[in-house]
């Protein structure tokens, strides 16, 4: 069985036992958190999809930990002896996809 989920701004395909890794969350590590479902397939019945979500239907999961991506640098060069360098870490949040309810 497998869902899909909507949260910062993006949607996952998603099944139990999947680990994925969002935009950062506020929550503990090893805290629970619930979805609405978008959509809800892989069972015996044809795929439910909802509008905008499946009534009924709701992801559950665990926040692994809290971390940040590797380091993206960015360079720029003018003319002359001018140049800047900036890095960026994005924050993420690491999810262990627990049950699916549908």
């Amino acid at each position: 069985m497998y869902a899909v989920i909507a949260t910062g701004g993006k949607q996952y395909r998603v099944s139990p036992g999947d680990v994925i890794r969002v935009e950062k969350f506020t929550h503990d590590d090893g805290s629970e958190l619930v979805f609405d479902a978008l959509m809800v397939g892989g069972g015996e019945d044809v795929a439910k999809v909802g509008t905008p979500t499946v009534e009924g239907a709701k992801v559950k999961g665990t926040v692994r930990r809290n971390g940040k991506h590797a380091k993206v640098w960015s360079f720029k060069k003018w003319s002359g002896p001018w140049k800047r360098i900036r890095g960026h870490r994005q924050q993420f949040t690491e999810i262990e996809i627990t049950k699916i309810e549908a």
